[in-house]
């Protein structure tokens, strides 16, 4: 590689970072489905695609207005160190049923105000990144995002062949 050059696009540490990400997806449902006031998980972004080398796993949780995020931001975390195990990553987004977006979950474990937080609100709700200013999602998206994984499986796009894999074993976990 020529000095000087930067490459473009994720560098994964792995020959296939869609299989390990997924993986970390579905830990992720099986572990937030259990929590108080979580109420449909779903998957965006390029993992819904066929796209080889995706540079982060996407999920929409909704929830509950009152949720206490710690348990929810605990989950998020493990997912969040599977992506970076392979350099890459994952962010876990927050709407309410109504549709209005919340923000992400933060990614520091305690949540106290940084130089380096970009949230408009830092500290004031535990676990909750609302950098609308960098990052929104519309109302459509939240109500009828690509695939919803939890507590049914709905799909509103084509499914790539390692994503209908995993909606399989979501399936087997309904029935047991």
């Amino acid at each position: 590689m020529k000095r000087g050059v930067r490459r473009r696009g994720p560098q994964p540490s792995v020959s296939d970072p869609r299989r390990r990400l997924i993986v970390g997806v579905l830990a992720f449902v099986q572990a937030a489905r259990s929590l108080s006031g979580v109420r449909r998980i779903a998957l965006l972004g390029s993992l819904t695609t066929d796209k080889p080398v995706p540079k982060d796993a996407d999920i929409l949780v909704i929830v509950d207005a009152d949720i206490d995020l710690a348990p929810l931001a605990r989950v998020g975390r493990r997912l969040k160190g599977t992506a970076q195990t392979i350099n890459l990553g994952a962010d876990i987004f927050l709407a309410e049923e109504a549709g209005r977006y919340l923000g992400r979950i933060c990614h520091y474990r305690e949540c106290h105000p940084r130089v380096a937080c970009r949230a408009l609100n830092c500290g004031r709700r535990q676990h909750l990144n609302d950098d609308l200013q960098i990052v929104t999602l519309s109302p459509a998206l939240t109500w009828a995002p690509p695939i919803d994984l939890w507590p049914r499986i709905v799909t509103r796009s084509p499914v790539p062949a390692d994503i209908a894999v995993l909606l399989a074993k979501l399936k087997e976990d309904a029935t047991i």
